[in-house]
């Protein structure tokens, strides 16, 4: 996204970090608990699917 005036020396640093700050939460890795939940919530989608088709 290009801008067409130029971000003042405060901007720049704030937009920084925030890119530092968003970079940081999206290289997190996903919770054990939370990848257990979706591995929980295939099983059901996987069981469902099964017994409608009978």
């Amino acid at each position: 996204m290009k801008q067409d005036r130029k971000l003042s020396s405060l901007e720049q640093e704030i937009e920084a970090n925030l890119k530092r700050v968003y970079d940081d939460v999206a290289n997190q890795e996903v919770p054990d608990r939370f990848t257990q939940l979706l591995e929980q919530l295939r099983q059901a989608d996987k069981s469902s699917s099964e017994t409608s088709h009978d």
